[in-house]
This record gives structure tokens, C-alpha cells and sequence, in this order.
């Protein structure tokens, strides 16, 4: 921490000494942007001077500033996608605030835009690699079992691989799930995931803005190698209460927003989901064993935020989040009870605050806690003759300090700095058994500090060069371990002609935690640990150069169409998986009390991945929706792994393709579609059972008539075997997956709110995507020796839903 201080003010002083400087005649107009009828903060508000590439944009508070020349009048335009565009005519003599109001645009018509634009066209931007969702439409596009959810519709983009069939996994360019950053307001969300990785924890009721960043990435992020998923709640509706909700086939949710003051200086929201499939379930478990068995399982989550304006200078803003798995097993009999439980819990708080026209701050104090849960005990005759606790988590306290220094037309800086203390309890196991009396293995928690401090200018030299360049420097201390490093960014476009320009990134990034996984799917069992003395940081290396396009007025399907086209290249070291037969239970002997490291099971290594990746998307309009292709490889190679020699990690796929069309059909219909396809993942399969004597957790056990065990276990061929069984790790290819889901919604606006039925399938024309394969003895007939034959197995056929929306 000493170190940060010196080296924060080598960047702030020189910037306090422009804020001295006075360049006359000039004058700054600045103010928020915000929704009118609710006063909701935008995000990313285009901000400039019709007919010329001046401008800026409204950051994350939907703070703008501009500094022109004075003038005696000069006008403004003020647009946003979704929005109607509205335009400004001010005198400039002095520097002067102004603050806007936006009004939503209709769903059916183009939105009509004096100075030809809804938003800064992606061709004008220095950044790539950058998508960004409106909320409205994901709303729009269908969903497993009717559930809306923000990280499938991102598994869509080019560039994201999705893990298993209706899975929340997130692979992009070929990194793994822990390399992605998921902030909700500032605060680290470490395991996203409702019922093992089907949902996500994030209600889209709540959200404001979703954002991804999977190269390019801006000097204010760290910690991660992959990407970065920022989403912000709503801020809640000043003017009046507003809520709205939904009932579908698995779980229920409302949201309730409006203002706690009669001034509207502060608004709240607070909302709220809960899946029953624990009652729908109940009868028929019951059923199932007889009324032996009482399980279950249940999900829910919770947002809250408050914000409150002390004037034109400050606001504080405080939100939260809360959600729980809970899963339950239990004898009637009282044979054994098991449950499984896991959980994230944020918290927010912040404080803007406005030092002049030009400069703006914001100080955040952050928590993040994740916990994950086991219990089993056995009983015989009501005495407890085993008992097995497992736990493991993650916690983070954390400040942050922000600026946005808007020093002119062509320079926009950003700095700052952020510190976070960690707290890791890898796995803690209490196992007490009557025979042996009682084990007890416990991991002690570990601490680390992770700190950074970053600056970028977002630069306009001319008017075709547009440039973002920063550096952060990352510091990351546990015990007696400190790492200093350097993270150089850089991105830049070059305007070819009006609407295309060319582009070009490099970032180096560096991440300090891993996570632990046996199934890269992001279940709850996995483990988050640190950087130590025997395991060194992730690092990455990213090059990406593109094309970007925006479509003219006459463009024949219309306005407001883009294209990126983009190549990558991206190195990793220092990746770590999980030797071979290694497992994140440290359960070895229960009769010996040896500690075991969670280091001695894992191996580390390297990765690359490079491809090329195409997204032609329209965010408005009555037909909206968006094509992607991804072409790719992604390879690793461990020492201890595969005999040393490089293989596909499971999630490498070589094409990738997604189409999602969103139509309005009426006012009170709508329709939606996406199709997807993707090569199939890289697995490791068996290619014969042997047979062995003796017993072995999650293998068959076979008992002969004299009452002998034996195990039919699967044989592998890789590694050191490979010449002898001419197989590697990961080179069965499963078959492509592909589907097609499709979804229309009915909408009526009733006197005192609007109602949306809404039915859809997933898997329309009924695909049988592999989930997982495997080896099976088939019989050939009365006295023939059995076959092996490795068989397919799929989870979901075509699945029907239908929910009921409503809004107030």
C-alpha cells in the first residue's frame, strides 16, 4: 500500500496542474442524463454536436461533460438506442450545467433522428471487442423453461463458448469460467450459477445494463485473463411505484420500485425470485420411494438499492444482493440426512462526487462473500455413527477510488486505484466416525491483498484516429509472496471512411486467483484459491485487429445495423488444472490425520487460442436480433497432462454459429427465434472396462456368488500410454450440437398495468444433443461373449413452457 500512494500521485499531479490551466474562450456544459418518468440514470448516452465527430459519452452515473468553445449559441443532441433523440440549443458564454431527459422510444417504429444516429456509431469508438445487450431484448428472446437469463443470451456472441447443454457456462477465447470477471455494482460475483449451472443468479427485472469485454480491455479492469461481464441494477424510479413480475413453470418473481422522499432526491428498489421446484417435486419423490424419502431443491435470490441526491455535487448509492441453493435429502426412517447448500452475498456502497464541471469521482466500498456447503450424517437406531461436514468460500472487503477527468473534446482520462483483501477457505472436512472415533482435517483460511491502480485516456488526435491507452499496475501479496506487474493497454481505430474503420488492441493481463474444477461447468463444488509460493499468477497476452461497420440510413434492411468483423490471438501461462485422479474432496485415509495441500493435486501450464469471430447485430427496430460465427482453436499443455503434449481442453470448439431474430409483429405480438450450432466438445472417453476385485466410490460394484466384489472400472489411453493405445486426452470429438428455440409473446395494456403471456420450446424440432457418453456391456445373444459399445446420452428433447408477465 505505500507503494500505491507515490506512484498515484505521479499520475494525478500532473493532471491537477491542467486543472489550473484556463484556455480561453472556452467553457464546459455538463449534467446527467436520465430516463424521463423514472430519472434513471443511461449509460453510454451519446452526447455531441450535430454534423461533427465532437462529442463524448455518460458514464456509468450518466455524468457528461463537454468543453467548446463559447459561443452565443450552440446546439446539442442527445441520443441513446431504445430512446428518442432530443436535442439542446444553450447559450455558452460561461461553463454551465444541463440536465437531460430522455424519453423511451416505441417499440414499432425507427426512431426518428435529426442528426442521423441513436447512439456513438462502433466504427467512431477506439474500443473492440465490447457487446452489449439492451435488457429490453433479452427479455424478448425465448429461454429454457421461460427463465430470461443474461449469461445464456451473452453464450450467443461470437467469441463465447457455452459449456454443457443448458448450462450458464462461460468459455470466451478460449479461456476457462474463473477467468471472467462478474461484477454486479462494482462487487464480484464469484459463482453466478443457480441448480448446478441451469440459471443464473441475475434477476433481469433488476438490471439496468448489461456489458461484455472479451479483448481490448480498458486499463481500469483487472484480475481476470478472459473477460469482463459488468451489469448494473436499476437505480429505482423516482417519480412514482412502478413494478412488475412474472409467474412461469419453475419460479416467480417481482420487483417493486419507486421514491422514499416527496422531493424524489432518492428512489429504492428491492425485488425478488423463488423457484418451487421443491413442491412440484415433493408428491413425486414421495411416490417414488414409498414415502421413504423426503428431498428437495430450491433456489432464491434478492436485490435491494437505495440512492439518494444531496444536490448537485453528491449521491450515495447503496445495493445489495443475496441469493441461496439449497438441496435436501433425507430418510424418513432416519437413515441418513444430506444437504448441499451454496450462496453469494454483495453489498455496495457509494459515493459520487462532483469536484467541478470537469471532474468526477466516485468512492466505493465493496463486499463479496460466497460459501459452499455439505452435511451427510448417518444414523442406526437414532445415534449418529458418521458425519461428514464439508465447506469452502471466498470472501472480499474492498475500496475503490474512481475519476473522470474531462479534460477537452479529445481527451477523456480515467484513473485510479483499488485495494481488495481476500479471505480463502479452500475446504474445511469434519468427518467422525464411530469406529475410528473422530478425524478432523481443517484448512486454514488464507489471506492475500490484491491491489491496483490504473490510468487511460481516451484520445482523439484527428479526425480519423481514435485512441485508448492506459496502464495498471497490479500488486498481489500472501504471506510472504508479492507480485508487482505492469499491464500495458492499448486500443486504436483508424477511420477508413465515414462509417468503416480499421482496429487494432494488445493487453496484457494478470490473475491472481484460480479456480479448482473437476467438471469446468462452474458448479458449486468448485474451489477458489490463491496465488502462493508454489503456484504463480495467470498471465495473458492478447493481439486483435478488425473491421468495424455501421450501415447508412439506406441500407436496405434498414437503419441501425452493424458490422465487426475480428481476429485474435491470445497466449496464457501459468493456467492450472487438476492432475489426473485428483478430486477437490481432500478426503484420502480417514484412519490418518495427514495434512494434504490443495497444491499437491494440481499441475500448472499454458494456453493459446487464436480464431476470427463475426457479429452483424441491430439493437432496435421492429426486426432486431443479430448473426455470429466464431472460428477458433484453443490449446493447453500441461507437464503432468497427456504425457506433456499439447490437447483441445473440452470446450474447444472450431465453428460456432448463432442466429437471433426478434420481430414485432402488432403492438400485442411478438415474435423470437434463435438457432445455434456448435462443433462438438472435446472429450476423453474409455475405450474398455476392466474388471477388479475390492470396491471403489462411483465405479459398479459386482458381487459374485460367493459374495465377493468386484469393480468394473473404465481404462483410459493417454498420457504415457499413447503409443501403446494410439489415443490422446480430449480426442473424441462429440457429435455437433445445434437447436432451434422459438417463443411468442401476446402483450395487452390494460387500464392499470400491462400483461404478457408469453409460450415458447426449447429444442423445437427435438435434437438429441449428446450430454455425456459412455461405455455399456450389450448383450449378443445366449451363450455370446457381451459387446462394449460406447453409447450417447441426451437430457432435455423438446421442452414446452409458457409464463405470465405483468407491469404496474
Amino acid at each position: 500500500m505505500r507503494l500505491l500512494f507515490p506512484i498515484l500521485l505521479c499520475f494525478v499531479a500532473p493532471i491537477g496542474n491542467l486543472f489550473a490551466q484556463t484556455v480561453p474562450p472556452r467553457a464546459t456544459i455538463s449534467g446527467y442524463v436520465r430516463e424521463a418518468g423514472s430519472q434513471e440514470a443511461l449509460i453510454g448516452v451519446n452526447v455531441y454536436l450535430p454534423g461533427t465527430t465532437t462529442g463524448t459519452t455518460t458514464n456509468t452515473y450518466g455524468f457528461y461533460s463537454l468543453t467548446l468553445p463559447t459561443q452565443d449559441s450552440v446546439r446539442l443532441a442527445y441520443s441513446f438506442v431504445g430512446y428518442e433523440s432530443s436535442e439542446r440549443t444553450v447559450a455558452l458564454r460561461t461553463s454551465k450545467s444541463l440536465n437531460v431527459f430522455l424519453t423511451p422510444g416505441r417499440l414499432l417504429t425507427e426512431v426518428d433522428v435529426k442528426a442521423g444516429r441513436t447512439e456513438e456509431k462502433i466504427s467512431e469508438t477506439a474500443q473492440m471487442s465490447q457487446i452489449d445487450v439492451p435488457i429490453a431484448q433479452i427479455k424478448k428472446i425465448p429461454a429454457f423453461l421461460g427463465e430470461k437469463d443474461v449469461l445464456k443470451v451473452l453464450q450467443l456472441m461470437p467469441g463465447v463458448q457455452k459449456g454443457s447443454e443448458g448450462q450458464t457456462g462461460i468459455y470466451v477465447r478460449g479461456g476457462g469460467p474463473d477467468q471472467n470477471l462478474i461484477i454486479l455494482d462494482e462487487a464480484t460475483v464469484y459463482n453466478a450459477n443457480h441448480l448446478f449451472g441451469f440459471f443464473s443468479v441475475f434477476n433481469g427485472d433488476a438490471l439496468k445494463s448489461v456489458e461484455l469485454t472479451k479483448g481490448g480491455f480498458p486499463a481500469r479492469y483487472g484480475g481476470r485473463l478472459s473477460s469482463v461481464i459488468e451489469l448494473n441494477m436499476k437505480d429505482g424510479n423516482r417519480e412514482k411505484l412502478h413494478g412488475e413480475g412474472g409467474i412461469g413453470l419453475i419460479a416467480s418473481r417481482l420487483t417493486l420500485e419507486g421514491p422514499f422522499t416527496k422531493n424524489k432526491k432518492g428512489s429504492f428498489l428491492v425485488s425478488g425470485r423463488r423457484t418451487y421446484l421443491d413442491v412440484i417435486a415433493a408428491p413425486l419423490i414421495a411416490s417414488a420411494s414409498e414415502g421413504k424419502t423426503k428431498a428437495g431443491y430450491y433456489f432464491y435470490d434478492f436485490n435491494a438499492k437505495a440512492n439518494y441526491d444531496f444536490g448537485a455535487k453528491d449521491k450515495i448509492y447503496l445495493s445489495g444482493y443475496f441469493g441461496r441453493d439449497r438441496f435436501y435429502a433425507k430418510d424418513n426412517d432416519g437413515g441418513s440426512d444430506v444437504g448441499i447448500g451454496w450462496g453469494n452475498a454483495t453489498g455496495t456502497l457509494r459515493w459520487n462526487h462532483l469536484f467541478s464541471q470537469k471532474l468526477f469521482a466516485n468512492l466505493s466500498l465493496i463486499y463479496s462473500d460466497y460459501e459452499f456447503n455439505i452435511s451427510a450424517d448417518n444414523r442406526s437406531a437414532d445415534t449418529i455413527t458418521t458425519s461428514l461436514r464439508y465447506s469452502s468460500g471466498i470472501r472480499d472487503l474492498s475500496a475503490k477510488l474512481d475519476f473522470d477527468y474531462y479534460l477537452s473534446p479529445r481527451h477523456s482520462l480515467r484513473f485510479g486505484t483499488q485495494t481488495v483483501f481476500h479471505r480463502f477457505t479452500p475446504s474445511a472436512i469434519v468427518v467422525q466416525n464411530a469406529s475410528i472415533n473422530e478425524f478432523r482435517r481443517d484448512v486454514e483460511a488464507i489471506h492475500a491483498v490484491e491491489s491496483g491502480l490504473y490510468a487511460e485516456d481516451t484520445w482523439r488526435p484527428n479526425e480519423r484516429w481514435r485512441v485508448n491507452g492506459g496502464m495498471r499496475l497490479s500488486l498481489f501479496s500472501q504471506g510472504a509472496i508479492n507480485y508487482l506487474r505492469p499491464e500495458p493497454r492499448l486500443s486504436a481505430s483508424y477511420q477508413l471512411r465515414p462509417s468503416l474503420s480499421a482496429k487494432a488492441s494488445y493487453a496484457t493481463m494478470n490473475q491472481y486467483i484460480h479456480m479448482l474444477s473437476n467438471t469446468g461447468i462452474g458448479l458449486p463444488t468448485d474451489l477458489w484459491v490463491p496465488t502462493t509460493d508454489r503456484v504463480n499468477p495467470q498471465q495473458s497476452h492478447q493481439v486483435a485487429i478488425g473491421l468495424a461497420k455501421d450501415f447508412a440510413d439506406d441500407f436496405a434492411l434498414g437503419k441501425g445495423f452493424a458490422l465487426t468483423v475480428e481476429g485474435y490471438y491470445k497466449t496464457m501461462q501459468n493456467i492450472i488444472n487438476y492432475k489426473e485422479g485428483a478430486s477437490f474432496l481432500l478426503i484420502d485415509d480417514p484412519t490418518s490425520a495427514e495434512r494434504v495441500r490443495w497444491e499437491d493435486n494440481v499441475t500448472a501450464g499454458k494456453g493459446w487460442s487464436y480464431g476470427a469471430e463475426v457479429l452483424f447485430q441491430r439493437k432496435t427496430g421492429r426486426l432486431s436480433g443479430w448473426l455470429g460465427y466464431t472460428l477458433s482453436w484453443t490449446q493447453w499443455q500441461f507437464p503432468e497432462l497427456n504425457g506433456g503434449k499439447p490437447f483441445f481442453p473440452r470446450y474447444d470448439r472450431r465453428h460456432d454459429i448463432s442466429v437471433v431474430g426478434i420481430y414485432e409483429l402488432s403492438k400485442r405480438i411478438t415474435l423470437s427465434g434463435t438457432w445455434v450450432y456448435g462443433t462438438g466438445n472435446a472429450l476423453t472417453v474409455p475405450v474398455a472396462n476392466y474388471w477388479a476385485y475390492g470396491h471403489a466410490p462411483g465405479l459398479q460394484t459386482v458381487y459374485g456368488s460367493n459374495g465377493a466384489q468386484s469393480i468394473i472400472a473404465p481404462l483410459f489411453s493417454y498420457g504415457s500410454q499413447v503409443s501403446e493405445y494410439g489415443q490422446q486426452k480430449n480426442s473424441f470429438r462429440a457429435e455437433p450440437y445445434h437447436r432451434f428455440d422459438v417463443a411468442i409473446q401476446f402483450h395487452k395494456r390494460k387500464k392499470y398495468h400491462e400483461r404478457t403471456w408469453e409460450f415458447s420450446l426449447y429444442n423445437a424440432y427435438n435434437r438429441r444433443n449428446p450430454f455425456f457418453y459412455q461405455l455399456e456391456s450389450v448383450s449378443q445373444g445366449q451363450n455370446q461373449p457381451t459387446r462394449t459399445a460406447l453409447f450417447r446420452y441426451s437430457v432435455f428433447p423438446v421442452v414446452p413452457s409458457f409464463s405470465y408477465n405483468f407491469k404496474f
